[in-house]
């Protein structure tokens, strides 16, 4: 490889960091998109992972977000405020606490799907279907690294 062509290339720490750069963008264009419902894009993970699981622990769902137990606690509490989740009694162990989405919550969850699925589609919009199809396997190889 010429100097020229290594250059181009960059070195790890600018990859990177464009990584990062092009991640800030569509979190701020993620955060954007969700404003007008009133949810974070941490609140609209736990109630999308609400609905697909069913009724879960606070617990449980810290674990499947890799959250804190505190941070999961913060989001089910905002959810609960806003009416898209409720918590009741777990069956199985009274003292304990489950919570499940409310049918507002899957509607909201179902409006923020879409509204997601558009923003990703207009971020990603300046990629042929080449590149997304390339983008999207060097994105699922950095996901299956551990955690």
């Amino acid at each position: 490889m010429s100097e020229q062509a290594d250059d181009h290339q960059g070195t790890s720490d600018d990859l990177g960091e464009l990584f990062a750069r092009v991640a800030r963008q569509q979190r701020r264009a993620t955060l954007s998109a969700l404003e007008p419902y009133g949810v974070s894009p941490h609140q609209a993970r736990a109630l999308r992972q609400i609905i697909k699981l069913g009724p879960l622990r606070p617990s449980k769902l810290a674990e499947q977000l890799h959250i804190s137990l505190r941070s999961a606690t913060d989001v089910v509490d905002a959810l609960v405020g806003a009416g898209l989740l409720i918590r009741e009694p777990d069956p199985g162990d009274r003292r304990a606490i489950l919570v499940s989405a409310t049918p507002a919550g899957i509607q909201r969850s179902e409006q923020i799907g879409k509204v997601r699925a558009e923003q990703g589609e207009a971020f990603l919009s300046a990629l042929d279907a080449a590149d997304r199809a390339q983008l999207r396997r060097i994105l699922q190889v950095l996901d299956r690294q551990p955690d």
